[in-house]
């Protein structure tokens, strides 16, 4: 009986064993098959920062160290700001229920925030240093990465970056920025409720080229 016994007692033991690495095997296996998935690009959701608000009288922001930014650039030569200088930064005003008295009132409202150029002046002069551009600054815009008429903040330095001429820019003919036609449609499609404002808001601050693909947008 206590053979027996002893022999039961082994073979449970070795079935455990058995059950017990089976287990842990799975476990690995789960492990490595997650940090797989972690490694594959995964769409994450973009928080942008809030800026102050328009001001009454707007201040000269501070700007990035001089050469502290780059320039980055898509497949045809389009610019593209550092998102560690320049994520973009979002008027707080702007809402989705202040739409109609804010960027889609018929008229008024982004002349009425815009900083006058004695205050946008130096801070292009100095954020050129930032991004260590050495053009013409009349050849480049002082450009807001989300733009006032789809709720970015008027003078945040985060929401501002000299942005370099378009390809087919003829030198000292000014600023040429195809950027602006993708903020108009945009513009048109949050005011007829054909996209919802911090979607576009994100796209837009992503990536200008492929904001309007990205939302659907003709």
């Amino acid at each position: 009986m206590h053979i027996r016994h002893a022999r039961i007692t082994t073979v449970a033991a070795a079935i455990l064993t058995l059950s017990m690495s089976g287990c842990a095997g799975a476990a690995t296996q789960h492990s490595a098959a997650s940090q797989d998935l972690g490694t594959r690009p995964v769409a994450k959701a973009v928080s942008l920062p809030t800026g102050p608000r328009p001001q009454r009288h707007y201040t000269v922001q501070q700007q990035p160290a001089p050469g502290s930014c780059h320039v980055h650039y898509t497949r045809d030569k389009q610019p593209l700001p550092d998102p560690k200088c320049t994520p973009g930064a979002l008027n707080p005003d702007v809402t989705p229920a202040t739409l109609t008295s804010t960027i889609c009132r018929p008229s008024g409202y982004t002349k009425g925030i815009r900083p006058p150029v004695y205050i946008t002046g130096p801070e292009k002069a100095a954020n050129a240093k930032s991004y260590g551009y050495n053009g013409s600054l009349h050849d480049a815009e002082y450009d807001h990465l989300v733009s006032l008429e789809l709720g970015g903040d008027p003078n945040d330095p985060r929401n501002l970056w000299v942005e370099p001429p378009s390809p087919g820019h003829r030198p000292g003919s000014g600023a040429n920025n195809p950027k602006d036609v993708v903020e108009n449609k945009l513009h048109a499609a949050i005011c007829s409720g054909q996209v919802q404002l911090r979607p576009a808001q994100v796209a837009i601050a992503t990536d200008w080229t492929t904001a309007l693909t990205r939302l659907g947008i003709r």
